[in-house]
């Protein structure tokens, strides 16, 4: 086992994947590779939804198509770009007829280790997580009967609803498929994770040293925990807590006053390639963010316990930038399909 996972008792396949050391995941027919430094015990497939290869490319069909929003023109990679490591590299996200969000789009990979999803989570779940965007009217600005009504229309996708669920085209099914195919969407191989199975060189010396300052002084790891580098927990770090009327997170599902200003704690996996950070998008880059940290956050009543001033040297922020770099993942190659 590597140094994260030590004296841990984890049993896995080992196979060799487009010459990548891997780890898979079987679920009935359909066998997911997971890449090293990821861990199958922690994968969650709801009973109800399991995986086949009919039905993730399924939903990455509908994953990329504009058409389940009401003008055509916003598909769920609208804001979940491969390119943009499945954010799109604004603050906040825009929708249909140019309206902006109030939210920065969270990276849609390893959301095969979570339940709850968006930033306040709202959402018990992939599946119905999906469903959200669609008829959200500044996202996609549809109803659910309008995107099916469209989705019927095309004879590719009545097909293919008959050989995936033997149903025509539901909600549900838009659902599943797209969750599906959300989970298989996965990242790890890093150079980190080629460090933590054993290979000394894979990480440079400031990012070895970025590594410390992340597990020790920098108390990074009490949140971006695991090796999913989250803790799927909600924690109030004070961004936009300084505003007249602040976005308070988790408050608005829980009512909970020691939930406000809460969100959840983001992966770190492919950190570097989802800029802007932060809830609101507001920290433009990764040294941004340590600075941000660096000062403790920004003080409000409900600051989390976890938040500290940190005192780090400029050349301790280098060396944990660096660091977050390493998490990049190597083989995350999703390509738009041929519309229908």
């Amino acid at each position: 086992m590597g140094r994260w996972a030590k004296g841990a008792s984890i049993i896995v396949v080992l196979i060799i994947v487009g010459g990548m050391l891997s780890r898979s995941v079987a679920e009935g027919p359909y066998k997911l590779t997971l890449p090293l430094g990821l861990q199958k015990e922690a994968a969650y497939i709801p009973p109800d939804n399991p995986l086949t290869a009919e039905k993730i490319e399924l939903g990455r069909q509908l994953f990329f198509d504009g058409r389940l929003s009401a003008d055509g023109t916003v598909s769920c990679a609208t804001c979940h770009a491969p390119d943009k490591g499945f954010s799109d590299g604004r603050p906040t996200s825009v929708g249909i007829k140019g309206q902006v969000g109030g939210r920065n789009a969270p990276a849609t990979i390893n959301r095969l280790f979570s339940q709850e999803q968006f930033w306040d989570g709202r959402a018990a779940s992939l599946e119905e997580q999906a469903l959200a965007p669609i008829q959200n009217p500044i996202e996609m600005g549809n109803t659910l009967d309008g995107m099916i009504a469209t989705v019927s229309g095309i004879k590719g996708y009545r097909k293919q609803f008959k050989q995936v669920f033997g149903t025509d085209v539901n909600a549900a099914g838009v659902a599943k498929a797209i969750a599906a195919f959300e989970r298989s969407l996965v990242c790890g191989n890093s150079a980190f994770d080629r460090y933590e199975d054993g290979d000394d060189a894979a990480l440079s010396e400031s990012e070895q040293r970025g590594l410390e300052i992340f597990r020790e002084r920098g108390n990074c790891a009490r949140c971006h925990t695991g090796f999913a580098f989250t803790d799927e927990r909600y924690h109030n770090i004070g961004v936009g807590m300084d505003k007249s009327n602040p976005d308070l997170g988790r408050y608005g599902i829980t009512k909970k006053e020691s939930d406000k200003g809460a969100f959840k704690t983001p992966t770190l996996r492919d950190i570097a390639a989802s800029a802007p950070y932060m809830h609101d998008g507001s920290t433009k880059t990764l040294d941004d963010v340590i600075e941000f940290y660096d000062k403790g956050g920004v003080k409000n009543p409900n600051l989390s316990n976890e938040i500290k001033r940190l005192l780090l040297s400029a050349p301790e922020k280098a060396d944990l930038v660096a660091f977050l770099k390493s998490l990049s993942c190597p083989n995350l190659k999703v390509a738009a399909p041929v519309a229908k």
